[in-house]
């Protein structure tokens, strides 16, 4: 089937970690020169729009242009404002986050915030997490850009945003909003940026968890490829299958 976009995953898929994956530029190169528009969806909020696209460049030689970059930071950001609930935010991240929510128009406020907003942050500490909990516990809402647990790293699984979410979680009995994959909220939101109907576009991951469920959940097709996360093994413990499922994107057709 031929399909008018593509939403295309990054780690595991483009990439793995700082290990290039050798077909990445090739099939990116082909959606080129059939011109047709994609944008990169990732679930990682800690790096702007202008890093993603440079890492992917510079490391892993893929052309990327800032517009074609959509992180679970800027689907937040965009979430925040569609609620119109105010301005003030107090924020748990990295400079990804701060940046998109900052260009949003927010403004941070550890007092009094109408937001807790909460992404992986390497460098948290308990004061933060102790301001978080009493901005929850005294009303503000609580939106967390992804659920992942873990990140893989090449010393194993190290804790992700949904570790942190499940901590303040623990700590004041609510339940965050999730934004990112498998959430079909940055998905219709890359629908939107993308100008493009759920059936006319393609979803590419290697992780059933989120990229594959989060094309499921959007009635989106969707195409695993096993370079990352998702074994084999893994599909045959699921119910609902991927569209479609590959070994490597040199063996997908771009039409």
């Amino acid at each position: 089937m031929k399909y008018k976009g593509y939403l295309i995953d990054l780690d595991g898929t483009m990439y793995r970690g700082k290990e290039p994956i050798p077909e990445a530029p090739d099939f990116i190169h082909r959606l080129r020169e059939a011109k047709i528009p994609f944008l990169f969806v990732t679930n990682n909020s800690t790096k702007t729009p202008e890093d993603v696209a440079a890492n992917l460049q510079d490391n892993f030689g893929i052309e990327a242009h800032v517009e074609e970059i959509f992180t679970s930071s800027l689907a937040t950001a965009a979430y925040l404002k569609s609620l119109h609930h105010g301005e003030k935010v107090y924020t748990i991240g990295e400079k990804g986050l701060k940046e998109a929510l900052s260009v949003a128009g927010f403004k941070e406020d550890e007092i009094n915030p109408d937001y807790v907003v909460v992404g992986l942050d390497q460098k948290v500490t308990y004061e933060e997490l102790k301001t978080a909990t009493l901005a929850i516990r005294n009303g503000a809402r609580y939106v967390v850009t992804n659920r992942d647990t873990n990140l893989p790293t090449e010393i194993g699984l190290v804790p992700g945003a949904g570790s942190l979410a499940a901590l303040l979680t623990t700590a004041t009995r609510v339940e965050p909003t999730f934004v990112g994959k498998p959430e079909t909220l940055i998905m219709e939101q890359a629908l939107e940026r993308i100008k493009l109907s759920a059936d006319e576009v393609l979803m590419v991951g290697d992780n059933y968890e989120t990229d594959i469920l989060a094309g499921i959940r959007s009635h989106i097709d969707t195409l695993l490829v096993f370079t990352g996360f998702t074994s084999r093994e893994d599909l045959e413990k699921v119910e609902v299958q991927p569209t479609y499922q590959i070994d490597s994107l040199k063996e997908w057709t771009v039409e």
